[in-house]
Parts: C-alpha cells; structure tokens; sequence
C-alpha cells in the first residue's frame, strides 16, 4: 500500500489539500484490500452496490458504506488472522463478548508514524525521567483491550520512572484505587520530577474531589502534564465540563492550563486527534471526517450537529476505513489557533435507538445469508 505509505509519511500534518489525492488512493487501496481479504466486508459493500469506480475525489467519500461501532463491538471483521497480527487488541466485552482486532506490522508502523508527528506538534515529547499516573487499567494477561494499551502507549513519550494505575485488578475483579493513588501523587510531589497524568477524565475528577475532601493541595513539577483519552463512558452522569476539569486541577495539582490536553480516538478508528490551545480537535491529514444528518444519513454542511463519521486508511488487519459512531458532533473552520485544518466539536451521543444506519441494515442481511 504505497499510497497510505506516502500519506503517513507526509510533514505538514494539519495541511489536508495537499494531501487530498493521495489520501483517495490510499483508500481505493485499502478498500480493495479488504474486499478481497474479508468476505463480510465485502458483502456489505455488495449490499450497497457500492464499486470502487464510485470514489474518484474527496467529495466521493461519504459515498462508502460507513460500519456503525455499535456494531464492530460485537463483531469481529478482519481481513487477516488474528494470531498473525503484529499487536492484538479486543475490546472492553462489556456487553458480554468481545470483538478481536488489532494491527498487523504495516498498520503498526503508520501508527507509530501518525503518533510521532502528532505528539511531537503538540509539545508532548519529552527526554525529561517522567512518573505517571495512569487514570485508567493495567494491561495484563486478564486486560488485552484496545484502550489498556492506548494508555500504556502514551507512556513512552517521556521516559518513565515510575507508573502508577488508578484501576486494578482485585480478586478478580477491577477496582479504582484513591488511597495508592494519592499516596503516589503525593510521592511524586516529593520527587519534584514531572509528572504525567493520563486517561480517563472521570477517574480524575474522582481523585480530585478526594484530594479536596482531604484538604490537601498537590505543588507538581512545572512540566507536569494532563492528558485525558477518551470520555466519561458510563460515569456520564458525574460529567462536568472540560475547562470546570481543568480550573480543579489546576487549583488542586498545581498544573498550568497549558499543560492540559484533551485526546480523541477510538478501538476502530486509531487516529491521534490532540485539541489545539482553544480545545479543539482539529483534522489531521491521516484522516477525513463527515458528519451526517442523524435521520437521514445524508451529510450536512459545517456548522450544522450530526452523527460522527471517521474515515482513514490505517488498518490493513481490519476494514474500518470508514467507521460511524454514535456521537453527536459539529466541524468547522473559525479556530484562531494558527492550525489551518477544520475540527471537530464532540457535544453528546445519541441514544442507539435513534440511530439506525444502512450499515445495520446490512449486518441484518448478512446474519440471514
């Protein structure tokens, strides 16, 4: 896959014209691919009599028939075998089973290039010895989940001295753990190191709310840094917003706004979107995005709410180059922030029931074949 090479190896990752033509290539490529290497794949794209003659510029791309997540999270599709994948992920099986999928070694290195680039423009590379407090689960033999391991990547951009894990795992089961969290957050200030604080920002808003019932107050290093991956998942009723977040743990840890950074990506759609100075996720080159009508499907134009649609050509081990979520977002172009891309505003999720996309119809149909 020549042309996903070239993508992932562009410079300028905020710049998406330039890239245009090679991004469709690329993701003629990946979708042929897929259609000769994963047969559910290609029944969908049958059922939607979709042909690769049908994407010819980057208008043509909502046109590919988009896999809800809703149903990739109970479905396995890959386009090779697992035990042959370079890293193997599943996911979080709450609801009963879980879906294998992961990188084979072409996947991983694009990856790896896409992270470096994004994490690297973001001010997040450091050589400065690093603690981390890990607002999330340990991988281990009983966790091999995609989100495990997104958090343990992200320890390797500064090199790590010690790491603590906010969620453990206890006579089999998974339990959050404020006191040795505190305990280490307080070593850490002792230390004087920085201090890297990433994951989930729901198990932050516990740990500060904790510290503030304690009444104590946390001086960390002055390069210490927050780094939030992913969303409040199913503590959504304790969600506050972002900048309320930000002003607590400032206050509480003593951590420059600057220094706060908000994550986005997902299991089936591995992309690295890093909010700007004003918490915007802008569009990388790695990636396009189309919203659509939460009704219809049909896409809107920007300014206007819609379901989330993320296109990229990443995974060659599944075919998930255009993925539908079920969050509610806006895109538009009126940041000041110097980045030239268009972002993305995440501001809800739809209820499943209100969602059905054609791709779920076709997943009906394949269960009947």
């Amino acid at each position: 896959m020549k042309n996903r090479q070239k993508l992932f190896s562009s410079k300028n990752i905020y710049n998406l014209s330039p890239t245009d033509e090679v991004f469709v290539k690329a993701m003629q490529d990946n979708i042929a691919f897929h259609m000769a290497n994963c047969p559910e794949y290609k029944e969908i794209l049958d059922y939607f009599n979709f042909k690769l003659d049908d994407l010819n510029n980057i208008e043509d791309l909502w046109k590919i028939p988009p896999l809800p997540t809703s149903y990739l999270k109970n479905t396995t599709m890959l386009s090779k075998p697992y035990d042959k994948l370079f890293i193997r992920t599943t996911s979080s099986g709450t609801g009963g089973s879980k879906t294998l999928s992961g990188y084979d070694i072409g996947s991983a290195i694009c990856a790896l290039s896409m992270a470096l680039k994004v994490m690297r423009f973001h001010n997040l590379i450091s050589f400065k010895r690093t603690n981390y407090i890990v607002l999330g689960p340990k991988p281990d033999k009983n966790n091999q989940t995609a989100t495990a391991k997104a958090l343990k990547y992200f320890t390797i951009l500064a090199p790590t001295k010690k790491i603590e894990y906010a969620v453990k795992f206890v006579n089999g089961e998974y339990q959050v753990d404020v006191d040795d969290l505190i305990k280490a957050i307080k070593k850490f200030e002792q230390e004087g190191k920085p201090v890297r604080i990433i994951g989930f920002p729901a198990y932050l808003k516990l740990l500060l709310e904790e510290l503030a019932s304690r009444n104590v107050k946390i001086n960390l290093n002055k390069d210490s840094k927050i780094l939030f991956g992913g969303g409040w998942k199913t503590f959504f009723a304790d969600e506050i917003p972002k900048e309320e977040l930000f002003a607590m743990a400032s206050d509480t840890l003593g951590i420059k706004r600057c220094n706060f950074k908000d994550h986005f990506s997902t299991a089936e759609h591995p992309v690295n979107y890093v909010a700007c100075e004003n918490n915007h996720f802008h569009v990388p080159i790695f990636s396009r995005i189309v919203i659509r009508d939460v009704n219809t499907l049909k896409t809107v134009e920007n300014g206007t709410p819609g379901v989330l649609n993320l296109i990229t050509p990443i995974l060659s081990s599944a075919p998930y180059g255009s993925i539908i979520t079920d969050d509610i977002a806006v895109m538009k172009n009126d940041c000041d922030c110097g980045t030239s891309s268009p972002y993305i505003d995440i501001i809800g999720r739809v209820g499943l029931s209100k969602i059905r996309t054609c791709t779920q119809q076709a997943s009906e149909f394949l269960k009947n074949l």
